[in-house]
């Protein structure tokens, strides 16, 4: 493929990208949303485990966070 033809595709194509930011920000709130759902549920049930369970919830959350930034920026520069 030529780089004139990538190029092409991405100009015309670019609206996508939007698309695709706004579906990994929206994949992002939805895996917090179970993280702390079930990090909620668990707490419910052990109480003694809050330590442990919220540490390790908010690792969990930052991975997902992050994954999703990374979508988000990678749809911006398709976009260019």
């Amino acid at each position: 493929m030529s780089l004139a033809l990538v190029q092409e595709a991405v100009a015309n194509y670019g609206a996508f990208a939007a698309i695709g930011a706004g579906l990994a920000a929206i994949g992002g709130g939805i895996g917090v949303g179970k993280i702390g759902g079930a990090a909620m549920e668990a707490m419910a049930r052990q109480p003694e485990m809050q330590g442990k369970l919220q540490g390790s919830a908010i690792v969990l959350i930052a991975f997902i966070e992050a994954v999703a930034l990374f979508g988000v920026v990678v749809s911006f520069l398709v976009a260019g």
